[in-house]
């Protein structure tokens, strides 16, 4: 047998210091435009008036005196410090008719620490941007790992291949406590042109930092407050439910402002995700094509997973937490929302959790060809599709849990998409030193909440049902490479266009910011790029 006693440490360390030039101190502005007296009672304060703008050269009735004390430099800083050491040992136990059965066992020891300090005045929530608060923390976590790979037949007829492997984990962290996964997987091949595979795992994830200790922080959401002008004609339910958070039910509250500030941030008490995947896989790489000439290959495959996974980590949806709280009075959903004596919401926590769980089906398509050698060149063309099946997410409630199903459809602020549809097509381009290479990707249509601010103004494709539908979108990207011949080393000068027809992302109506998805769509108008690559031998 063959060992290899590989053992490594690694200490690193993240410092960050931004530095953000141009805010304003809200508390300096505010005394600056009220009554002189209460400015001239505090050292510096110098009162402001904007009615003359700063005028041409400077000269209007804005001073730089005026921008120096309401203005101020931000300064955050933040670090974040891991120890890592790895000891792991691998090789083959033994030789079975089939091969070698190889393993590999190891440990891993992690600790992992952090911190976030804010400016001052982003800490009093004086400046003009979300206020958040100072924080800091760290974990320690031992791991124990064994995996096996086993040949069991091999060059027989029916199985020019079969193994399986399989794999466990342990893990005991400070924060979370112990836990253990498995994987079992198994390969065969008939023949050598076909591969079949399943497998089926245990996961697991452990709240990292950011989620355990990240400190509570505001944005401002686009939600339709299902409290809002309730009227004799209002649902009677609703208007009882309604009436039990405090609302007036006699039209007297009008939700003013769509934005409403939710505050969301780390969770101490979080625990793991864990999750439970199911995949099979068909690979067909056909050897026969190797007598057509105008094929040098072709590859098939195909895989589908299915994964559930419990405890995940996410905040709850708040549009989704304010209507389930005006619907069912459910303590689960309405914990958090405050409101005024007049219905307003004035107080939103939407802190991280561990929600109900996602499951998810689906499949991945690739199909890729590549050409022989020819007087024009070679060509490659790969086919890339995703199709997703499922996608529910599974909300705790008072009474049990509510499954929510997401394909299909857009979630808006924030923003989170689930298209049924994802495929991109690759068609790529060899001769001497050059190629280039064309993309096609298409997102399917997606459909999203149409929000009250966009009913009644023809915006929406489907107002009677209160939905919108985004439209199918395909961009475009096109780029040329050259690599010259060096002496020595290697060299790529790439040229390259993405979007290159100019194609405008779909308009999102329930989306906070920009109008359209940013996660999912590109930033509208073409993107042109020039990039060099140079690497010594």
């Amino acid at each position: 047998p063959i060992c290899r006693p590989p053992k490594t440490t690694a200490l690193s360390r993240n410092s960050a210091s931004q530095i953000k030039r141009g805010g304003y101190n809200s508390a300096h502005l505010a005394l600056a435009l009220g009554p002189v007296d209460d400015c001239a009672a505090v050292a510096g304060c110098t009162p402001f008036n904007f009615f003359g703008g700063q005028g041409a050269d400077g000269q209007g009735t804005i001073t730089q005196e005026q921008l120096d004390w309401v203005g101020f430099v931000q300064k955050d800083e933040s670090e974040q410090e891991l120890l890592d050491i790895v000891a792991n040992l691998s090789g083959s136990l033994f030789t079975l008719p089939a091969g070698e059965l190889g393993f590999a066992v190891g440990y891993e020891h992690r600790e992992q620490d952090g911190w976030f300090q804010p400016d001052a005045v982003v800490i009093a929530g004086e400046s003009a941007g979300v206020p958040s608060s100072a924080t800091s923390g760290g974990y320690d976590v031992d791991e124990f790992f064994l995996e096996l790979n086993v040949p069991i037949l091999a060059d027989v007829p029916f199985a020019n291949l079969l193994d399986f492997s399989y794999a466990i984990r342990t893990f005991d962290y400070d924060t979370i406590g112990s836990d253990n996964t498995d994987k079992l997987a198994l390969r065969w091949k008939p023949v050598e042109d076909l591969m079949f595979r399943v497998s089926k795992s245990e996961g697991f994830r452990a709240p990292g930092i950011g989620e355990l200790f990240g400190s509570a922080a505001r944005f401002d959401q686009t939600l339709d407050d299902p409290c809002s002008g309730l009227t004799a004609a209002s649902p009677a339910e609703l208007r009882s439910n309604c009436a039990a958070l405090g609302v007036p039910t006699d039209g007297s509250y009008t939700q003013f402002n769509a934005q409403i500030s939710v505050t969301t941030g780390g969770n101490p008490n979080l625990q793991a995700e864990t999750s439970d995947s199911e995949m099979w896989g068909i690979v067909y790489s056909p050897s026969w094509v190797d007598s057509v000439g105008w094929i040098d290959g072709i590859e098939f495959e195909l895989n589908h997973f299915d994964i559930e996974v419990d405890g995940a980590i996410q905040a709850l949806d708040a549009q989704v937490q304010l209507s389930g709280c005006a619907a069912t009075l459910d303590t689960v959903l309405c914990d958090g929302i405050s409101r005024t004596s007049g219905g307003v919401i004035n107080g939103f926590a939407n802190q991280l959790t561990n929600i109900g769980g996602i499951k998810t089906t689906g499949y991945d398509f690739t199909l890729t060809y590549a050409s022989p050698e020819t007087n024009m060149g070679s060509f490659k063309v790969r086919w890339l599709t995703n199709i997703l099946d499922e996608y529910t997410e599974i909300i705790p409630t008072e009474n049990g849990f509510t499954d929510l199903d997401r394909e299909g459809t857009e979630i808006g602020d924030p923003e989170r998409s689930f298209p049924e549809l994802k495929s991109n097509l690759y068609l790529d381009w060899y001769y001497n030193n050059w190629s280039a290479g064309w993309t096609v990707r298409y997102i399917d249509e997606i459909e999203e909440r149409c929000p009250d601010i966009a009913t009644g103004e023809n915006l929406c494709s489907d107002e009677a049902a209160g939905t919108n539908t985004m439209d199918e979108t395909f961009y475009n990207d096109v780029q040329v490479t050259w690599r010259p011949d060096l002496d020595s080393g290697g060299m790529s000068i790439r040229l390259g266009v993405n979007n290159v027809l100019d194609e405008d992302p779909p308009e999102c109506y329930s989306c906070a910011l920009n109008g359209f998805d940013a996660t999912l769509y590109d930033v509208p108008g073409q993107f042109v790029y020039l990039r060099l690559d140079y690497f010594t031998d």
